[in-house]
């Protein structure tokens, strides 16, 4: 990625850090709830080695971050390098600031809410800067790349394997929170990641193709493509447009085609990824 670039989301990629630091100090900490992470390994690592939750998961994510690139090589950029390192300095200046915090809910199930709603926020930032708070992460692409594991079972796996562990330090009772409340925020994080960027993608059949690819192009300033379709009971070939919007931009389109033509056919299905190459 350009300097340029990078620069310019090195804001928003330390504000999604923060926020993801703050989510693991201010609710799972205090609950001890071990939700799937770097940081809730070196939570179960601190009963064991005298030394602070940051220094325990900075410790971590370097050495994850060293196996990253000698296993899988330079797929780990400067983003993931990046918030690996910021995250537990944060947490750090965080354990400074607020030494000894007490939960603020005094409940463990309420804490691992908040813990999933606010770090739900904080990773979405990141994803949409292509970023991520490295730890498991790193884990999962490992797993991906020499288990050929699908990279959302790598890390629901290495989540789990994180929240069983806490069974070394913890009672039954922060166990299944453990359990439970990583594979609810794993749920959650998918709706913040991709419930979010959900766009439509509309294929409609109607005699008014040209009014309503014009309304398309030129005033949703969107795009289009356009097949052909043969009708199996009366062999009557028309042509379908298909474009993709977003959510602001369905509304607008459908208001159109239903004032334009209200017998138009539209079929409408969910897309969570767009991708393509660019030309170079």
């Amino acid at each position: 990625m350009p300097a340029k670039n990078w620069l310019k989301e090195l804001p928003k990629i330390t504000l999604g850090v923060l926020i993801v630091a703050c989510a693991v100090y201010f609710f799972m900490l205090p609950s001890h709830v071990s939700i799937g992470s770097a940081a809730a390994l070196a939570m179960i690592l601190s009963n064991f080695i005298p030394l602070p939750v940051s220094t325990i998961t900075l410790a971590l994510n370097v050495i994850l971050l060293i196996i990253g690139f000698l296993l899988v090589g330079s797929e780990f950029g400067a983003k993931t390098v990046y918030c690996a390192i910021l995250m537990p300095v944060f947490m750090g200046v965080l354990e400074i600031i607020f030494p000894d915090f007490q939960s603020i809910t005094q409940d463990p199930l309420l804490d691992v809410i908040c813990y999933i709603l606010v770090v739900g926020v904080g990773l979405a930032i990141l994803f949409s800067c292509n970023a991520s708070s490295g730890g498991l992460d790193i884990v999962a692409k490992i797993m991906n790349k020499f288990l050929h594991m699908d990279m959302g079972k790598a890390m629901g796996l290495s989540g789990m394997a994180v929240a069983l562990a806490s069974a070394l330090c913890y009672d039954s009772k922060t166990v299944v929170l453990s359990v439970l409340g990583t594979y609810a925020g794993g749920i959650v994080v998918d709706h913040f990641i991709f419930g979010l960027n959900i766009k439509r993608r509309v294929c409609i059949i109607s005699p008014k193709v040209d009014d309503i690819v014009h309304y398309i192009l030129h005033e949703l300033h969107s795009g289009a493509s356009l097949n052909q379709t043969i009708g199996a009971y009366n062999n009557v070939v028309r042509k379908e447009i298909i474009t993709i919007v977003d959510k602001q931009e369905y509304k607008a389109l459908m208001d159109y085609v239903r004032k334009t033509d209200p017998k138009a056919f539209i079929t409408v299905y969910s897309v969570n990824e767009i991708r393509y190459q660019p030309k170079k």
